[in-house]
């Protein structure tokens, strides 16, 4: 078995997909509209779907925004250096929602940015201890 993608359901596609490219440094995978179910569906992420996890973004025609809930935590990214990710992202006009420093029970350090919907992404350093 293999993760194959995570799927966030999103109010403004072109937005959500300027940030996971422009921001996030993602790639547009591959995107196709699905009149029929009057959704479009575009998949990104940062290498081919083949050998990587990739993000899926469902866009519902008509439907500008969700009610996240409360079972949603966030999507984790390992970064070099999670002070310069966290920089780029306000750099390239996003939103960080937790300043990079060490994680509240811990020495690990971490940084939270929020995507156009709301969802939260975690930048984690490539050097953090796994397990």
């Amino acid at each position: 078995m293999r993760l194959l993608h995570t799927m966030l359901r999103v109010g403004n596609l072109e937005k959500s997909i300027e940030f996971y490219t422009k921001v996030m440094g993602m790639q547009l995978l591959r995107q196709k509209e699905y009149p029929q179910g009057e959704f479009t569906l575009a998949f990104l992420g940062y290498g081919n779907e083949e050998e990587n996890t990739v993000l899926e973004l469902t866009y519902n025609w008509g439907v500008q925004s969700y009610d996240l809930g409360e079972g949603y935590g966030h999507i984790a990214v390992e970064v070099d250096d999670v002070y310069k990710a966290a920089d780029a992202v306000k750099e390239n006009g996003g939103k960080i929602i937790r300043e990079a420093g060490p994680m509240n029970a811990g020495t690990t350090i971490i940084a939270f940015a929020e995507d156009p919907d709301g969802y939260q992404i975690e930048f984690i350093g490539a050097d953090h201890q796994r397990g």
